[in-house]
């Protein structure tokens, strides 16, 4: 999995965090109203579900790769 984090740059990872992240842009990115709808627990058609794992994914992705940068920074 680290492999495939290295390959991935962080000039392709911030961007498609952004745009994925935050789209649409008007009225309210999809992911805020994913996250809200999991906090009130009405978050239950799998097309819900699914959108929420696909605007959050380069989001996990990012964190886990500055996560893993820092730590074998800190080993080195």
């Amino acid at each position: 999995m680290i492999g495939l984090l290295d390959s991935l740059g962080y000039r392709l990872l911030i961007p498609l965090a952004l745009l994925l992240g935050l789209a649409p842009f008007q009225p309210e990115p999809h992911l805020v109203e994913k996250i809200r709808m999991l906090v009130q627990g009405t978050l239950s058609k799998p097309i819900d579900i699914f959108d929420l794992l696909l605007h959050a994914t380069p989001i996990v992705l990012l964190l886990v790769k500055v996560i893993a940068d820092l730590v074998r920074r800190q080993a080195a």
